[in-house]
């Protein structure tokens, strides 16, 4: 029997799925494991894959935006009645785009099956590259005429052009291609000129102006700040690195620190799930990481159980991925609080927007070098402020400055980390 593919859910968060291009076309064969076409969602662009065996019958929506569990497609055996397949789901049309469908029992057009990327080279031939490839390759500037490409028919993919060094692009050609992408107008009126550009909204950006929409107008925030000495931290960093190959950052230490307060009060390791409270066992630290489209947010899992070394190991790595579009959906999961470290940029202090579905998030910022007082004297100290923003249906302000009080003495003192 025909196999109705549906858009899966790709993440925690993902409502709806934006198909940039199809990697089979209608008649291909398929094996589980293959991919179909690639998916842009809200944190990622994706690879979809097959899980059945077959040949490719219908495609429901060539590019565009599908709700979660729309039907794309149809998997079956060739001559086999796909239409009866996708009738008997009930759902026909439920996924955007269907009017464009392509299907074997209709003549197939080569200008309405979405057709493999394709950059100008320098002698004007058309490359061949997967949707993913070419967005992979204009971000970093990589001319796609000098890969040779490994998948189907020659077609340029994802793996082909991982490692390629940003320096061997032809600029112009990226260029152009960047300009497709946008739109830029420039008007002249009494004299005066203006300018600007547009650019579609992607479906993390999207996801993001949503979600912190609905974190910010819905959640009752709060906010408590503290300023920490961070003398002994800076102390003991410097010893730690002084006898190891890895190099633990500030943030690391942050990490750990939180993580061990965390364990001290379930109230703050908590998620709002509208009609009830979840209070967490598990420790799983969000820390979140810039990208190019918007904000990613990889997970550290048992953060309370794992040395400095292995968190300093597990950032870097997730945040590497984060910023090649690698990272994988259980990556991106299950966090129960999240961290937000501006301090590299120079930011002192700032608030954060809560990350649902957890209860607080703790804005980070710099180290800071200002005259302190200490025993009746001013000195010169180094300090570091953080804020905590709170959803008040689930934190109330003591429970919140009992936190801060705990994770202080710990960066104070970070030999409590020992304990």
């Amino acid at each position: 029997m025909a196999e109705i593919i549906r858009m899966p859910r790709m993440s925690d968060t993902m409502e709806e799925g934006n198909i940039i291009g199809w990697l089979k076309k209608v008649g291909d064969k398929v094996e589980p494991g293959e991919t179909l076409a690639e998916v842009e969602t809200d944190k990622a662009t994706m690879e979809l894959d097959a899980f059945v065996e077959g040949t490719l019958l219908y495609i429901a929506v060539p590019e565009g935006t599908v709700a979660i569990d729309g039907i794309i497609a149809v998997i079956g055996q060739p001559g086999e009645d796909w239409q009866a397949a996708v009738n008997g789901t009930g759902a026909t049309g439920a996924s955007t785009g269907s009017a464009n469908a392509i299907s074997a029992a209709e003549p197939i057009k080569q200008d309405n099956i979405p057709a493999p990327i394709a950059n100008d080279s320098n002698d004007g031939q058309r490359i061949k590259a997967s949707p993913l490839a070419k967005s992979m390759a204009k971000e970093s500037g990589i001319n796609l005429g000098q890969i040779q490409g490994s998948g189907e028919g020659g077609r340029i993919v994802r793996k082909d052009v991982i490692g390629v060094k940003p320096g061997e692009a032809n600029v112009p050609t990226v260029a152009k291609a960047a300009a497709a992408q946008t739109q830029v107008v420039s008007s002249q009126s009494n004299n005066t000129e203006s300018s600007y550009e547009d650019k579609t909204v992607s479906q993390m950006r999207k996801t993001i102006a949503r979600r912190l929409s609905e974190s910010k107008f819905t959640a009752p925030h709060f906010y408590l700040s503290v300023e920490i000495d961070m003398e002994r931290a800076m102390e003991v960093r410097e010893q730690l690195n002084q006898n190891s190959d890895v190099r633990i950052s500030y943030n690391d230490l942050v990490v750990r620190s939180v993580a061990s307060a965390l364990k001290k009060h379930a109230v703050i390791n908590a998620s709002w799930l509208g009609d009830r409270i979840r209070y967490n066992h598990d420790v799983h630290i969000g820390v979140a990481v810039a990208v190019e489209d918007g904000l990613l947010v990889p997970v550290i899992k048992h953060a309370d159980r794992k040395t400095l070394s292995q968190i300093n190991g597990e950032v870097k790595m997730l945040a590497s991925k984060a910023k090649d579009k690698k990272l994988q959906p259980d990556e991106m999961q299950g966090n129960t609080f999240t961290i937000s470290n501006l301090g590299m940029f120079g930011i002192e202090e700032f608030t954060a927007i809560i990350n649902p579905p957890d209860a607080c998030i703790l804005a980070v910022g710099g180290i800071i070098q200002k005259p302190v007082v200490k025993n009746g004297q001013i000195v010169v100290g180094n300090t570091m402020k953080v804020t905590l923003s709170c959803d008040h249906r689930v934190v109330d302000g003591a429970s919140g400055a009992q936190f801060l009080q705990t994770l202080k003495s710990i960066l104070e003192e970070p030999l409590l980390l020992l304990k």
